[in-house]
Order: structure tokens, then C-alpha cells, then sequence
């Protein structure tokens, strides 16, 4: 069993920056994809970022791409989203989820958090 608990969300301009994180309890976080994905009002799920267990790789959705970084630490059982540049249209809740797996599809993950609350005002 992993438990994923988001932090970091908040109030922020247009053109800001936010920084979440994601803690996984457990000892075998090395072991799991990481993706976060996000939900606007009204809108459906849908996925961010993801890396693969190994770290080596990232992927993003072409929304995101160039403006935010997906990053984790296997020391701390922690992963990362870094949001630069952000829009009012980035305002959403983030979750982040895992899965053995190797697939980035929300059906195929295992673990989520409770997510975070992030507001872009313009």
C-alpha cells in the first residue's frame, strides 16, 4: 500500500511560479511510475507529467510542455512539479498518482493523493 499526500498548491498571478510535491510513504517508492495529472472546474481528469520509475525520462502534455518540469527524489520518497510561466487556464486540483506499471493512463494507476488546489488569477 503507498499513500500519496500533495503539497505546495496556493493563490498565484499569472506568470508565477508554484512548486508541488507529492510524499509517498512507503519503501518501495523506486518502484513506481509517477505522473500527476490535474482537474479544472467543470472539466475532466486529465494527465500533466509523468516519469518512469528509472527518472531518465519525462513526459508532458502539450499544454505544459516547456513551462513545467516533473522531477523526483527516490531518497526522499518525493516527487516534484515544478509550474513556471503559469496561466489562468493552469488552475485546476493536481493529484499525483502511481503505479507499477509502465502507462501514464489514469485507469492504470494504482495510488492517488487527496490532491492540491492550485488558482492562477490574471
Amino acid at each position: 500500500q503507498v499513500q500519496l499526500v500533495e503539497s505546495g498548491g496556493g493563490l498565484v498571478q499569472a506568470g508565477g511560479s508554484l512548486r508541488l510535491s507529492c510524499a509517498a510513504s512507503g519503501r518501495t517508492f523506486s518502484s513506481y511510475l509517477m505522473g500527476w495529472f490535474r482537474q479544472a472546474p467543470g472539466k475532466e481528469r486529465e494527465f500533466v507529467a509523468g516519469m518512469p520509475k528509472s527518472g531518465t525520462s519525462t513526459y508532458y502534455s502539450d499544454s505544459v510542455k516547456g513551462r513545467f518540469t516533473i522531477s523526483r527524489d527516490n531518497a526522499k520518497n518525493t516527487v516534484y512539479l515544478q509550474m513556471n510561466s503559469l496561466k489562468p487556464e493552469d488552475t485546476a486540483i493536481y493529484y499525483c498518482a502511481a503505479n507499477r506499471a509502465n502507462s501514464y493512463r489514469q485507469k492504470d494507476m494504482d495510488y492517488w493523493g487527496q490532491g492540491t488546489h492550485v488558482t492562477v488569477s490574471s
